[in-house]
């Protein structure tokens, strides 16, 4: 049976376009102004998408964080271009989706694949 992943929770869903594509985020807890917050960015791995997050997302958010749990390109309900799955432009995706969000640091959490795209950001 599918899982409606979109469907209404401790969250808002929000697409937003960094590098000129389009990503979808699930994004929960306090909104800081201008990026003064704690982000914490959720990265799922393989071939999953921010669902995987679900129960992580919650606990995060009443911790304090601004949480985005994001479907990386390909996956979920961001746009699945013909290319650019590499690590280094995975990582640049996820810079990208960062500062659409606001702010310019993050805690990067990763699983699977997201945990290698996680690992490769500060080298980009």
């Amino acid at each position: 049976m599918p899982v409606d992943v979109n469907r209404l929770g401790p969250w808002a869903h929000r697409d937003l376009t960094a590098r000129g594509t389009r990503f979808h985020v699930a994004l929960a807890g306090p909104e800081a102004p201008s990026g003064s917050g704690p982000l914490t960015l959720l990265v799922h791995g393989f071939p999953e998408c921010w669902w995987t997050w679900r129960h992580i997302v919650p606990a995060l958010a009443q911790a304090g964080h601004r949480v985005a749990a994001l479907d990386l390109r390909g996956f979920g309900g961001s746009d699945r271009p013909p290319s650019g799955y590499d690590l280094v432009t995975l990582a640049q995706d996820l810079a990208a989706v960062v500062r659409s969000l606001g702010h310019e640091r993050a805690v990067v959490v990763g699983a699977g694949l997201g945990g290698h795209v996680a690992w490769a950001l500060p080298h980009v």
